[in-house]
């Protein structure tokens, strides 16, 4: 693959305006069409970001031979369907978190893929991110010795109204899966699935989930302290403790930041980065990696483990 990516973007809503804004910071891709369930939103979607080919259907965009790619960027409860479309059209997808909204579902989907032998990513777009990436390296080298202590929270404030994606059941409202699948996604990239989980789960004003705290404990001792919220602006922070050093990383932790290195003794090692836009070009910059490399999921977010993080988050909605 030699030429840029052609992405055809599934959904015109926020997330999918961010996704094709970034994508102008890669060279690999670029936003060859986007499909809605209107022409006016396709066309306005195709106005600002100047894609040359508009879809009234997410049929008809899922069909066009011009698109190498599609770009899942609909509310949850319509991942499975869209990201399913785009598989029998024989499209490799890139689909938003949280990944579907349920774990048979993000199993049926994986084995769709695999049975197609297509690609299929979650798009945690925070995984691709340079201090996530550096974080990793150092964990990797010993840096922070074993781990002992992962913390991280996610909360926003939103308005109490009820047709909000954050509070209607019928859009996928859920705390958890909007904001508090970053924090599940953070410990699971380190310490992976959860052997023991206990958490307090509490109804926002509609029903769903409005806050959740969580506990996480590992075979091999490990503990992850997580909180998730859509009733208040938490600090957004995250810190990997190990018995040689921790790591601290401002708010937004899942969001284009930096982080403090800070050994045992107190020893300081300030890490900054540069980054341009919001940062989801990353993500857009790995599924042309893969695809180039003929790879049928990444490493860096498998789709084994995109199940398990399902699998974890059905596990804490059971205390709700």
């Amino acid at each position: 693959m030699t030429e840029p990516l052609r992405w055809g973007v599934l959904g015109t809503g926020g997330i999918a305006h961010t996704f094709a804004s970034d994508l102008r910071f890669t060279d690999d891709g670029v936003v060859a069409a986007v499909g809605s369930r209107s022409k006016v939103s396709a066309d306005a979607f195709g106005d600002e970001f100047d894609v040359p080919r508009r879809h009234a259907s997410y049929e008809d965009l899922v069909r066009d031979d011009g698109v190498d790619v599609i770009y899942v960027g609909t509310p949850h409860p319509l991942h499975f369907a869209n990201a399913m479309l785009a598989l029998e059209h024989k499209k490799p997808v890139l689909v938003e978190k949280a990944f579907t909204m349920t774990a048979q579902e993000a199993r049926d989907l994986v084995a769709a893929a695999r049975s197609n032998q297509l690609f299929l990513m979650e798009a945690m777009w925070t995984r691709f991110l340079p201090h996530v990436v550096a974080l990793r390296d150092l964990i990797h080298k010993g840096a922070l010795g074993e781990i002992v202590t992962i913390e991280a929270d996610h909360g926003q404030w939103f308005e109490h109204d009820p047709g909000s994606r954050l509070f209607a059941p019928e859009l996928g409202g859920s705390a958890l899966l909007d904001l508090g699948v970053y924090p599940v996604s953070f410990a699971s990239m380190l310490l992976g699935t959860p052997e023991r989980l206990t958490a307090l789960v509490d109804p926002a004003f509609s029903g769903v989930d409005g806050q959740a705290s969580m506990l996480f404990g590992y075979a091999h001792g490990a503990q992850a302290v997580l909180n998730c919220t859509s009733g208040a602006r938490t600090a957004t922070r995250a810190c990997v403790s190990g018995t040689e050093a921790r790591i601290e990383i401002d708010g937004d932790f899942y969001a284009p930041t930096s982080f403090t290195l800070i050994t045992r003794d107190g020893d300081e090692q300030r890490f900054d980065f540069a980054t341009r836009g919001r940062g989801l070009h990353y993500e857009a910059h790995e599924v042309a990696s893969c695809l180039r490399d003929g790879k049928l999921e990444s490493s860096v977010m498998p789709l084994d483990e995109s199940v398990s993080i399902m699998e974890t988050m059905e596990s804490v909605l059971n205390f709700l």
